[in-house]
């Protein structure tokens, strides 16, 4: 599962290896980075051999990308304040990066991830060592391929711990079990992604779920596909959710099971019970799970499926799992496979009541020891427009979007190009001609009933485009869905920042009205967050990263077809407020 080659090392021995792992690997990061890793943990070595690996699921063997031959991939454990030294060699035809979703990265830009916005791809045959320290996180997170729709088979869970010996702010669990939801079709997904850009129609949908790799007996000959999680009576369990699903929110349940909520997106929230739990792609829950006193004669079902709320078709199928109890063994008991099955129930695939009121329940835990650090003031507004839209068809062909157009998506009406070589390289050497440009519109280009009736118009304009920040602005942005083809839930992924959701609703946004209602002492902090079907979300974010950092649907699917944009964030004049230089290994275009 990947080692922590100096976490056993006695503290000389682990200076000596720090100290030549710093020099070796990267003799271009600044001391600062060194003296933090020096005080704050130990330093941390995994080796991603990225290589495909035949894989059998739904009664079907298909050559899949992995990292060393996993799904999902390896469990990255650290502790809050530790530095991670990861080796990435890519071993196969694609072009692949690593991303390393909600770690904040500060000062670290080059290992964010995402391919031509951070950093060049690590191209076949090469290697890139991503380099980071973890600071003021703990909790739940996890990596993912960040190039084309490679994430399908890339990915893996990024677990936290708090320093030594610092406590959870709830019990302490007897058992931590990561649950990793995942998407599988049993055709390649590069070929279907590749296929639809071309055609401008809409990707052909996956073929299952998964549930730490396995889908369950609910698909086509899985019955022995199945992730079993098993418990002893008495005993509570922490739970570390993870959506690593592409194009789909789920909602999680498990029968006759109440689930106590205690963090999202490795941040600590007010704690409170559900039965189901809303997660979208690119978001991380953490829930205590109280097993019964006494085990039960039931195998109990955890299930998810679907939250769908877009005008296209999706993947209306349920991924499960068994809950089984410990019990002392005796021949005269029966079999765990004859006990009876209890299967919860999940709300209905379109229920936005639900995924609204659930996205209302969570609050910052805003203690003296968590603090919730919501600007106050603010010093830049945005109002940002998300949803879908149609490029022209291509003279001389026929195209599968609506009305023989081809299916587009953007902020503002701005649709994203990727560039050709990293935005963050542009930056840094001052070299952003021809490679981008910082005219990123603040508002949309005209106003109109952005929940309501559509307009007629509804083509996109194209252009890779940024907004740039002065060094800790204080940021109010508001994002809106549209109607534009169809209402549709959108969650959205910041890079290097964390961000608090200081209000939501139905409708259009009232910027006289709402924000008297916004939450400034305990809004929940997180990484992701889904724009409500015909609503809007308000967030708000310091400043305080240097770089270039992207912001995305984390629907791969919308990514694919242009809702993203990135923030460039300048340097501060403190020497800490300064992006590094690259490091030597940076991959090259």
């Amino acid at each position: 599962m990947g080692s922590a080659t100096a976490a056993g090392a006695s503290v000389s021995s682990r200076m000596i290896l720090m100290r030549a792992a710093f020099f070796t690997l990267c003799a271009l990061v600044f001391l600062p980075a060194l003296a933090q890793a020096k005080h704050g943990g130990v330093t941390r070595h995994y080796k991603f051999d990225i290589k495909m690996q035949n894989v059998t699921r739904l009664c079907q063997t298909k050559s899949i990308v992995t990292v060393n031959g996993q799904l999902p991939g390896p469990r990255i454990i650290a502790r809050e304040g530790d530095r991670l030294l990861i080796k990435v060699v890519n071993n196969v035809q694609y072009n692949v990066t690593i991303h390393w979703h909600g770690v904040r990265q500060l000062r670290s830009g080059w290992a964010d991830g995402p391919a031509y916005i951070t950093q060049c791809p690590i191209q076949t045959g090469q290697t890139y060592v991503y380099n980071f320290t973890v600071t003021g996180q703990r909790g739940t997170l996890f990596w993912h391929a960040h190039i084309s729709w490679l994430r399908a088979t890339l990915y893996g869970p990024i677990v936290i711990l708090p320093k030594k010996h610092a406590s959870y702010p709830f019990p302490q669990p007897f058992k931590e079990v990561p649950i990793v939801f995942g998407e599988w079709w049993k055709a390649d997904t590069e070929t279907i992604i590749s296929q639809a850009l071309k055609t401008g129609g809409a990707p052909n949908l996956s073929d299952a779920y998964t549930m730490n790799g396995f889908p369950g007996p609910l698909y086509n000959c899985s019955a022995k596909d199945t992730f079993k999680l098993k418990v002893k009576p008495g005993k509570t369990y922490l739970l570390r959710l993870i959506n690593a699903v592409l194009n789909d929110e789920l909602f999680f349940s498990i029968a006759n099971h109440t689930l106590t909520i205690v963090e999202t997106d490795a941040v600590y929230v007010k704690p409170f019970k559900t039965h189901t739990v809303l997660i979208t792609p690119g978001q991380t829950t953490n829930v205590l799970l109280r097993a019964k006193s006494k085990a039960p004669n039931v195998t109990f079902v955890m299930a998810a499926r679907p939250y769908a709320t877009g005008p296209g078709a999706f993947d209306n199928t349920t991924v499960t799992g068994f809950l089984e109890y410990a019990k002392p063994s005796s021949p005269s008991k029966p079999k765990a496979s004859k006990l009876p099955i209890l299967k919860p129930t999940l709300p209905k695939f379109n229920d936005t009541a639900f995924a609204m009121k659930f996205a209302q329940k969570l609050r910052s835990l805003n203690t003296a020891r968590f603090p919730a650090k919501v600007p106050q003031t603010v010093d830049k507004k945005f109002f940002f427009t998300v949803g879908l839209g149609v490029n022209p068809c291509p003279k001389n062909q026929t195209c599968q979007g609506p009305n023989n157009t081809m299916f587009a998506a953007s902020i503002n009406n701005v649709s994203f190009v990727m560039p050709s070589t990293a935005l963050l390289q542009a930056h840094f050497f001052k070299q952003s001609n021809g490679v981008y440009t910082t005219d990123f519109p603040t508002k949309p280009p005209f106003k109109f009933n952005y929940t309501g009736t559509p307009p007629s118009n509804m083509l996109v304009t194209s252009g890779t485009k940024v907004v740039v920040l002065p060094f800790n602005t204080t940021v109010e942005l508001v994002m809106q869905d549209t109607s534009i083809i169809g209402a549709e839930s959108h969650p959205l992924h910041l890079h290097g920042f964390n961000f608090f959701v200081v209000g939501q609703g139905f409708g259009n946004f009232k910027p006289k009205r709402d924000p008297k209602n916004f939450n400034l002492v305990d809004p929940v902090e997180r990484n992701t967050v889904g724009v409500p079907s015909g609503g809007w979300v308000a967030i708000r974010f310091l400043a305080d990263n240097p770089g270039v950092w992207f912001m995305h649907c984390h629907l791969e699917v919308h990514t694919s077809w242009g809702l993203k944009m990135a923030w460039v964030v300048m340097d501060g004049k403190g020497r800490k407020q300064k992006l590094p230089p690259p490091p030597a290994d940076l991959p090259k275009c």
